[in-house]
């Protein structure tokens, strides 16, 4: 069976490279266009990981992790922050919020694939 991945980031073009890139490596995926948005996708199903951009409208990404790690089936759920931030202190507020792996944009498909495969859950 299929792993289920989100993707949060406000860029449709953004969404659809890492739409066909985790496609093409047998997975599904869910977008949302912020974490407003994210949130109101967090329906119970099984994700085995998510990936968020950090600077978005409604609700940045930041936020969206401490809200999705508060819920008790996302608890555990992996998050990858992609986002052009490459500030030491984004990456610690990131990490505090419960953010696993931080990957800088532009970022190479296969490095995306190679933190997706040591992060999803099984």
């Amino acid at each position: 069976m299929a792993k289920n991945i989100m993707i949060v980031d406000d860029s449709a073009s953004l969404r659809q490279v890492v739409s066909i890139t985790l496609k093409g490596a047998g997975y599904d995926v869910i977008e949302a266009c912020d974490g407003r948005d994210a949130l109101g996708k967090l329906d119970g199903r099984k994700l085995h990981l998510i990936i968020s951009d950090v600077n978005m409208p409604n609700m940045d990404g930041i936020s969206f992790v401490k809200a999705a790690k508060g819920l008790p089936a996302y608890k555990f759920t992996p998050i990858i922050m992609l986002t052009t931030e490459a500030g030491e202190n984004r990456k610690l507020e990131g990490q505090s919020a419960g953010a696993k792996a931080w990957v800088v944009k532009p970022f190479q498909p296969a490095q995306m694939l190679t933190a997706v495969s040591k992060l999803v859950l099984p």
